[in-house]
């Protein structure tokens, strides 16, 4: 039986250390013994249960975080009342978010996040109703992946000084994620035993639904990445005083480079690349797609680089390659042209 009062909720089957949260170091600043007891509950199923990789635990940690906050503060509910969640909460909360200005594509996410939270804190009993039933799906905005022209991705990857070691870390993760089309945060999660360069490959261990792939690495990324830990990584990881940290990228202290980390290291060059996009790190992944299916490359062999589960997600592509197609025709018909 779940006490629900003022005290933290016990989770079924744990024990008083539990209860008190002393054996659960991960707390999220806000909320209540309570829900942070919940959260963790919740996070640990994904870890053990569904092996999830960690950039996508730290999603949803923040969608749910986000949610029990709102079932916290929110007057009708409260910190011992999270079995009180019905739909028009759910719907409430989603409206909030849509005014404060959220795109849909973060909405439809913190949606999934929610499904999947409460389809979980049902069979345990933290609520009564899984209150995402009937909630209907967000329509996505119909948008085609936007991408670095050619001439932009060489500025891009010249940008970084590399007389500097974290010039040199910076131009390996250009290349990197250039060359093989890999996600930022798999990039994140690498070790340096992940790089098998002289095979030109990259062990893929933690993938979008933590599965694992092989990825090729061309010529230019593997001499910069060869640059960098010859004699970038060392100074690095220098500053590292404690046990040696196996991350490929490492920040100024030594320690594996944070998703934000990543983020601000290409706010910092894009701006160099191009003008007119904004740009972030899966630019690069999709200007990977592009390129690759612009100059002939099998639309099934894109999909098994990109590591997308259905061809479908990989199809997106397609549609911006006509931009090639409408350069090959303005170049080849003799009547294409003005004179």
């Amino acid at each position: 039986m779940i006490e629900r009062n003022n005290t933290p909720i016990a989770h079924p089957g744990a024990t008083p250390a539990d209860a008190q949260g002393q054996d659960r170091p991960l707390t999220e600043p806000g909320l209540s013994a309570a829900l942070n007891d919940v959260l963790d509950g919740f996070l640990q199923y994904l870890k053990l249960a569904k092996n999830a990789a960690s950039h996508t635990v730290r999603a949803y940690r923040a969608d749910i975080a986000q949610f029990l906050a709102y079932v916290e503060a929110h007057p009708g509910l409260g910190p011992a009342a999270l079995h009180k969640v019905e739909r028009a909460h759910v719907r409430a909360f989603l409206s909030g978010l849509q005014q404060g200005d959220y795109k849909r594509t973060s909405l439809a996410r913190k949606l999934a996040s929610l499904r999947a939270f409460s389809r979980w804190a049902k069979r345990q009993a933290y609520l009564e109703n899984d209150p995402t039933i009937g909630v209907l799906t967000i329509k996505q905005e119909e948008r085609l992946p936007e991408f670095l022209r050619i001439r932009e991705v060489e500025t891009l990857l010249e940008a970084p000084d590399t007389a500097s070691p974290d010039g040199l870390r910076d131009k390996a993760l250009m290349e990197l994620l250039y060359a093989s089309g890999i996600r930022a945060g798999e990039a994140h999660d690498l070790d340096v035993q992940d790089l098998a360069l002289m095979e030109e490959e990259v062990h893929v261990r933690h993938g979008k639904g933590d599965k694992e792939r092989i990825a090729l690495l061309g010529q230019a990324a593997i001499e910069a990445l060869r640059d960098y830990l010859q004699h970038g990584r060392p100074e690095l990881a220098a500053h590292n005083p404690g046990k040696p940290d196996p991350a490929v990228f490492l920040n100024k202290f030594g320690r594996r480079l944070s998703d934000r980390g990543i983020r601000r290291t290409f706010d910092k060059y894009f701006k160099v690349a191009s003008e007119r996009l904004k740009t972030t790190p899966h630019t690069l992944r999709h200007s990977f797609a592009t390129h690759l299916l612009n100059n002939g490359a099998d639309i099934r062999s894109v999909q098994e680089l990109l590591g997308h589960a259905h061809l479908i997600t990989t199809q997106v592509y397609t549609h911006v390659t006509t931009e090639r197609m409408k350069e090959v025709y303005d170049k080849a018909h003799p009547r294409a042209e003005e004179e």
